[in-house]
């Protein structure tokens, strides 16, 4: 997983479909030669890009409002900052160490996603949750510390809400609001 920046979502039934489909969004944003593949986790992309990948996801909500068919395999697109061995010291310590993005007073969510780990949730979102003085706030924080477990690795990024996508829940707005 290391080398990646970027995590998707999509159907698992349409995996192959999905990743062509979040590689030609990618060149179609600015990437002139990104790789996306498939995990050996169902429903599970991983792609490179040579974008920030913050900057990537913000391009490419801004491409989603303008061709929303273009994103109809995707549900989820996330940026990983850094990769660290699924280690619950070695998370915490990332997180820590992400956490000086974050201004003091400002509110924080740890958000875990899981996939071949026998790590809990819990003891993960305690774990860095124990390492950043910040506030936590679940509803509308300032910064979210995501954690994606994919087997022996796990992503570690802190982000505002913004630097992540959640396609399904856009795409609806964006019916909402042409409606």
């Amino acid at each position: 997983m290391k080398g990646y920046n970027l995590l998707a979502t999509a159907e698992r039934r349409r995996l192959g479909r999905a990743c062509s489909q979040l590689w030609l969004n990618l060149r179609e944003v600015g990437d002139a030669n990104p790789s996306v593949s498939r995990t050996r986790y169902r429903g599970l992309l991983r792609a490179k890009t040579s974008l920030d990948p913050e900057e990537a996801v913000n391009l490419l909500r801004s491409h989603m409002a303008s061709s929303p068919s273009k994103y109809d395999l995707l549900f989820r697109v996330l940026p990983v900052l850094s990769w660290v061995p699924s280690d619950l010291d070695l998370i915490a310590e990332e997180a820590e160490k992400q956490s000086a993005r974050m201004s003091r007073g400002e509110t924080y969510r740890v958000t875990v996603e899981k996939r071949g780990t026998g790590l809990r949730s819990r003891e993960l979102v305690e774990a860095v949750a124990g390492r950043i003085d910040n506030p936590v706030k679940l509803v509308e924080p300032d910064w979210v510390v995501l954690v994606e477990v994919v087997g022996n690795w796990t992503g570690v990024s802190v982000v505002k809400p913004l630097a992540t996508l959640n396609i399904q829940k856009e795409a609806y707005a964006l019916r909402l609001k042409g409606e």
